[in-house]
C-alpha cells in the first residue's frame, strides 16, 4: 500500500521538475538571443540629436531599415569622426523630411526591407508552445498536491485516510483519564482483534462499529488515538468532512476506497472523526436534503452492513451531535456499541490533572483535588487548558514552579477572562459592586446546605465587575427543589443588598436575573417542581425543523396554562428575593463589614470570609518552604 501511495507523488514531482526545466530553457534561449543581438552593444542616439548631427555634417553614412507592420524605422550608420563613436543607432518616426536632410548634407544612405531573423521566429514559436505547456504542468502539479499526491482524474475518488504507523508518537490508555468505563469497552474491542478465538468459540461476533458520543473536549479523539497506540493493528484515521466534495459521487467513491484499503490490511480499525458531517439524517432540509452527502452516507451504510462482509474491519466514529445522525447508521449491525464519553466527575478531573502535570514542575502546596473540586463541568480539554494557562502565568512571573495561586488565577481566566485591573472604576461604582458581591456572599453563608464559599472579588473580569464563587464538596447529578430555591435566593442576593443599602437598583444584576429566571422557568416547565401545575413537562423539544434537525421547544399548552406558568415563575422569584432581603436585613451589620473588607482587600477567600463573619482574625501565614517538583 505504501508503494502505491508513493508512486503518484513521484510522478507529480517529476512532472513539476520537467516544467521547471522547460522554464529555465526558455529563459536561457531568450537571454542568449538578446545578448547575441549586436544592437544591444551600441548606445542609442536620440532622434533630435541625430538630426542636429546630420545638419552639422558629422554623419558619414546610414542604412534605414524598414520593417513590416512597424511605423518606427531603425537607422544604423557611422560617424565621420571616430571621436563621436563607432556606430550610430537611431529609432526614427515616419518622417519624409529625413531623406531631404540626408541628401542636403550629402550623407550616403540606403533603405532596406528587413525580415526578422530566424532565431526570433524560433523564439516566438517556442514561446507559443512552451508557455501553455508549462502552465498546464503547473496546474496538474497543484491538483496532485491538493489531492494528497494522487495522480489522474480519478484521484478524487481516493480515500484521504491516514495510516497510523509504529514510527509515530503513541498515545496509550495510560495517557487517558476520567473515562474509565469507555476505556474498558474499548479494551474489549482491542482484545477481540488480538484474540478473536477467545470470543468466537462461544458464538460471539466481532462488533462492526463503535460510536463515541460526548460533548466537545471530553476526549473522544484522544481515546481513538489511544486505541491506535494499544491495538497493534492497522489504524486508519479520517475526518467526516474529507468524504464530501463539490463533485458528485466523489464521497461514495472515497468510502469504497477506504474500506478496500481496510480489507487489505485486516484486522484493522477505521476511525471517522466528526461523523455527523457525513452521517446526517437523510431527507432533512429544503428540497429533500443534500444529494451528494446522502449518496456518501448510503455508500457508508452498505459498506458497514451490506451483502459483502468486512471481516476484521471495525469502524470507530466520534460525534457530539448524536441527535442529527441518521437512524439507519445507529442500528445494531452497523454501530453495535455506543460509548458515552461524558465530562469527568471530580475523581476523573483529578486524574486528568495528574496526567497533564506529569512533566510539569509543581510546587508542594498545589492541591489538585481542590482544583478538581472547583472545576465542575470542565471537560478534559478545559483542564488541559487550565494547566497550560497556569504554566504561562508562572513563566511570566519568572517562577521555577507552578504554584496554587497560578492555577487559581488560571481557573478564573478560563471561566471569566483575564482580570481588568487597568479599568478605571469610580469609588461609587466600586462601593456598589462591593455591596452587591457581599449580598451574594452573605446569603450563601447564611443558607444551610449551600456549597461552601470559595472566593469573592470585586476585581473586574470579562464583562463582570465582581465575582462570587462557591465550590461543591462533591459532584451532584440530582438536585432538589429546596436547593434550587436557595440558588435563586443567592443569585438575587446582590440586587437585595443594593436595594437595602442604596435604595435603588442597578444594571449589575442583569446576569443574575437572567440566570434566576431561566432556572425558575425550568423548575416549572421541565422538572415539575410546582404544586399548581403538578408533575408534568410543558413544551416538547428535539423536533425536526425546516432546515435539518436541531433542538427547539414547541408550545404544546394553552394560553391559560401559559398564564399560570408566568404566575408560578413570578412566585418563585418573589419568594426567593424576599428570603434574600429578610436574611440581609437581620444581618445588615455583617453585610457592611463584609463590603468594607472587600473595598479594602478587593479579594477574600472562603476562610477569610468565615473568620470575618464570625468576628475572628486570620492567623498570619508562616513563610513558605522551598517548593519541590510534584
Amino acid at each position: 500500500m505504501s508503494n502505491k501511495a508513493k508512486n503518484p507523488m513521484g510522478r507529480g514531482i517529476r512532472s513539476d521538475m520537467l516544467g521547471m526545466v522547460m522554464v529555465v530553457v526558455l529563459v536561457v534561449i531568450a537571454w542568449s538571443a538578446y545578448m547575441k543581438n549586436p544592437r544591444n552593444q551600441v548606445k542609442e542616439t536620440p532622434y533630435s540629436q541625430f538630426l542636429v548631427a546630420v545638419k552639422a555634417g558629422k554623419v558619414k553614412s546610414v542604412i534605414i531599415l524598414q520593417k513590416d507592420m512597424q511605423l518606427v524605422k531603425e537607422i544604423q550608420g557611422q560617424w565621420k569622426d571616430p571621436k563621436d563613436g563607432k556606430e550610430i543607432l537611431v529609432y526614427a518616426p515616419e518622417d519624409q523630411e529625413l531623406y531631404r536632410m540626408l541628401s542636403a548634407a550629402e550623407v550616403e544612405y540606403k533603405v532596406k526591407q528587413v525580415e526578422p531573423p530566424w532565431w526570433i521566429t524560433l523564439l516566438g514559436l517556442l514561446g507559443n508552445i512552451l508557455i501553455p505547456l508549462v502552465i498546464f504542468l503547473w496546474l496538474m502539479g497543484m491538483m496532485r498536491q491538493m489531492q494528497g499526491g494522487s495522480s489522474g482524474a480519478m484521484a478524487f475518488g481516493k480515500s484521504r485516510a491516514k495510516l497510523w504507523g509504529s514510527s509515530q508518537a503513541k498515545v496509550t490508555f495510560a495517557d487517558v483519564a476520567g473515562v474509565d468505563e469507555a476505556k474498558e469497552e474499548l479494551k474489549e474491542v482491542i482484545d477481540f482483534l488480538k484474540d478473536p478465538q477467545k470470543y468466537q468459540r462461544l458464538g460471539g461476533k466481532i462488533p462492526k462499529g463503535v460510536l463515541l458520543l460526548g460533548p466537545p473536549g471530553s476526549g473522544k479523539t484522544l481515546l481513538a488515538r489511544a486505541v491506535a497506540g494499544e491495538a497493534g493493528t492497522a489504524f486508519f484515521s479520517i475526518s467526516g468532512s474529507d468524504f464530501v466534495e463539490m463533485f458528485v459521487g466523489v464521497g461514495a467513491a472515497r468510502v469504497r476506497d477506504l474500506f478496500e484499503q481496510g480489507k487489505k490490511s485486516a484486522p484493522c480499525i477505521i476511525f471517522v472523526d466528526e461523523i455527523d458531517a457525513v452521517g446526517r439524517h437523510r431527507g432533512a432540509g429544503m428540497g429533500g436534503g443534500h444529494d451528494e452527502r446522502e449518496q456518501t452516507l448510503n455508500a457508508l451504510l452498505v459498506e458497514m452492513d451490506g451483502f459483502e462482509t468486512n471481516r476484521g474491519v471495525i469502524i470507530m466514529a466520534a460525534t457530539n451531535r448524536p441527535d442529527v445522525l441518521d437512524p439507519a447508521l445507529l442500528r445494531p449491525g452497523r454501530f453495535d456499541r455506543t460509548i458515552v464519553v461524558d465530562n469527568p466527575d471530580i475523581k476523573g478531573r483529578e486524574g486528568i490533572l495528574k496526567v497533564h502535570t506529569r512533566q510539569t514542575p509543581m510546587a508542594a502546596e498545589v492541591d489538585l483535588q481542590k482544583i478538581a473540586r472547583g472545576t465542575p463541568g470542565f471537560s478534559g480539554a478545559d483542564l488541559a487548558n487550565l494547566i497550560n494557562e497556569g504554566a504561562l502565568l508562572a513563566a511570566r512571573r519568572n517562577k521555577k514552579f507552578i504554584e496554587m495561586n497560578d492555577l487559581e488565577e488560571a481557573k478564573d481566566r478560563v471561566l471569566m477572562g483575564p482580570a481588568r485591573k487597568s479599568r478605571v472604576i469610580s469609588d461609587k461604582e466600586k462601593r456598589i459592586t462591593a455591596f452587591h458581591e457581599s449580598g451574594h456572599t452573605l446569603v450563601n453563608w447564611l443558607t444551610p446546605g449551600a456549597d461552601p464559599l470559595h472566593k469573592v472579588t470585586i476585581i473586574p473580569r470579562g464583562r463582570a465587575l465582581g465575582v462570587t464563587s462557591s465550590l461543591p464538596t462533591e459532584d451532584r447529578y440530582n438536585r432538589t427543589r429546596t436547593e434550587f430555591m436557595n440558588d435563586i435566593a443567592m443569585m438575587l442576593g446582590g440586587r437585595a443588598a443594593e436595594m437595602l443599602e442604596f435604595k435603588d437598583s442597578t444594571t449589575g444584576a442583569a446576569n443574575d436575573l437572567e440566570r434566576a429566571t431561566n432556572l425558575a422557568h425550568r423548575m416549572v416547565c421541565e422538572f415539575g417542581m410546582n404544586d399548581e401545575l403538578g408533575p408534568r413537562t410543558l413544551g416538547r423539544k428535539d423536533r425536526e425543523i425546516f432546515l435539518g434537525r436541531d433542538f427547539m421547544r414547541e408550545k404544546n399548552y394553552s394560553e391559560e396554562t401559559a398564564r399560570i406558568i408566568d404566575h408560578e415563575v413570578k412566585h418563585i422569584m418573589e419568594t426567593s428575593y424576599n428570603k434574600a432581603v429578610s436574611l440581609l436585613k437581620k444581618h445588615q451589620d455583617k453585610l457592611k463589614k463584609l463590603a468594607e473588607a472587600l473595598l479594602e482587600k478587593e479579594v477574600l477567600d472562603g476562610e477569610e470570609v468565615n473568620l470575618l463573619l464570625n468576628g475572628k482574625r486570620k492567623k498570619p501565614v508562616s513563610p513558605k518552604a522551598e517548593p519541590s517538583a510534584a
